[in-house]
């Protein structure tokens, strides 16, 4: 009897994949909350290369049906990973596909649950669960009600499970930090968001060069979507503009074919 012997599969690279789902956020917290958190990491870890921090960005793995198809978390924490790959020169991460990142897969997952519901706590949470997340924290400030969940939710993957946590802010002695909600000013408002806390529950505070910086990037992303949207209503405003036009010269050509057969003189010939 012959033995089936198995063909490698290709995987793509990084490069050959897209970063992201281009799936647009539908509240602006979804941008400022898990950057807030990237940017206290970035000075918390300073020293450290060991990490990496994404925001909004596929993640690509082998436990589907097919390895091109990703689950975007809004956030997620690599531990024992390079923070710039070195093939990269230093331009940054595409997307997090685990078969260039020696099969390590996030430490932590973030979802925040928007208008649009996600599948956030089950086809997600299971995708999760599969890859081995260790810890999957669920966001949902205004829909937990309808979602018949708390507004904040952190899972923690025991025996192959997910089991909920009930303490916040919730601390995570793998990661070496805690993470929960509080209040934090930025731009003058006061406004909830999800902060890094040390092991005694006190928020790791967020620098003031930091919320600059995160300040102008929201501001950037802003201006971004402004002129997307802009530029949209200029092709409408085309798009309509040239069938106002085809209509015009359809009723124009039904008026000078009607002159005709009154005429006696048939238009189609």
């Amino acid at each position: 009897m012959l033995s089936m012997v198995s063909q490698p599969i290709h995987l793509p690279s990084t490069a050959e994949l897209p970063c992201s789902d281009d799936t647009p956020v539908d509240n602006e917290d979804q941008n400022l909350l898990p950057n807030l958190l990237l940017f206290v990491l970035t000075s918390l870890w300073a020293e450290q290369m060991d990490w990496y921090f994404g925001v909004d960005m596929a993640v690509y793995h082998r436990t589907g049906e097919n390895p091109r198809k990703p689950v975007v978390p809004d956030a997620f924490l690599s531990l024992g990973v390079e923070r710039r790959k070195p093939e990269r020169d230093g331009k940054g991460r595409l997307s997090y596909a685990l078969w260039e990142e020696n099969n390590v897969p996030p430490i932590l997952a973030l979802e925040m649950v928007s208008q649009t519901p996600g599948a956030e706590y089950d086809e997600k949470l299971e995708i999760y669960q599969r890859l081995g997340v260790l810890y999957y924290v669920v966001y949902n400030p205004l829909h937990w009600q309808r979602d018949q969940h708390q507004p904040f939710e952190v899972y923690k993957l025991i025996e192959g499970h997910y089991q909920l946590q009930n303490r916040e802010p919730c601390w995570m002695p793998e990661i070496g930090l805690g993470i929960g909600r509080g209040q934090q000013p930025f731009g003058g408002i006061e406004m909830e968001a999800l902060l890094w806390y040390d092991e005694h529950g006190q928020a790791h505070p967020i620098p003031e060069e930091e919320l600059r910086r995160l300040r102008l990037q929201v501001e950037r992303q802003r201006l971004r979507a402004d002129l997307a949207e802009q530029k949209a209503d200029v092709e409408r405003q085309r798009a309509e503009s040239a069938e106002q036009k085809a209509e015009t010269e359809r009723q124009r050509a039904e008026r000078l074919a009607e002159q005709l057969r009154k005429l006696g003189i048939d238009p189609d010939e």
